[in-house]
């Protein structure tokens, strides 16, 4: 290690701001380098190595002078990738779980056949939806369209599909409100 680091080191634990910039200056692209072997997408390293850099930040004082900053960088970007891939990993098991009973709804409704008030009701509100809601709801619902295969397809943000589904699911529930209490998972989970 360098004297420079040193001295540069202490000063981040004292809060320099100028040391914080030289030390991200100087690792940054590093970091990603490494990071991205591990995650494999750009958007996401950046994500990792920056909010490394932050926890680094709030917790300055802890770093000692005597250590690779380096190595310390690329420690704590490893546990950092790392929890974000566990993190992906449950989220994954969650959305399968979800499919799951959704498709068993599914099933459910297929095979008691509801009635064809319903089905009208229904069909009725769900063209009573504003254009791109509906369009969100049908790729959803009826193409089984994940949201970020909807969002790819129209060419929008996912947060943008998510914001016209729950539209769309608060619209059809006011809609159809007195057919909720019979068939509420039909509502959610068609």
């Amino acid at each position: 290690m360098v004297i420079d680091e040193v001295q540069l080191l202490k000063a981040f634990a004292k809060g320099d701001k100028k040391a914080f910039e030289k030390l991200f200056k100087e690792y940054y692209d590093p970091a990603c380098r490494y990071v991205i072997r591990i995650i494999r997408d750009q958007d996401t390293t950046e994500e990792i190595v920056q909010a490394t850099f932050v926890n680094l930040w709030e917790k300055r004082e802890m770093i000692r002078s005597d250590i690779s900053f380096r190595s310390y960088l690329f420690r704590a970007a490893y546990n950092t990738a790392l929890n974000y891939i566990k993190h992906r990993k449950v989220v994954a098991r969650h959305v399968a779980s979800k499919q799951d009973r959704i498709e068993e709804v599914r099933r459910n409704f297929v095979s008691h056949q509801p009635d064809f008030e319903l089905q009208k009701r229904i069909k009725n509100a769900v063209e009573e939806l504003p254009p791109q809601c509906q369009r969100v709801f049908r790729l959803s619902r009826e193409e089984g369209l994940k949201y970020h295969e909807i969002a790819d397809e129209l060419g929008i943000s996912k947060k943008t599909v998510e914001v016209h589904m729950g539209k769309a699911l608060k619209m059809l529930r006011e809609s159809l409100g007195d057919y909720l209490t019979i068939f509420l998972p039909l509502i959610f989970f068609w």
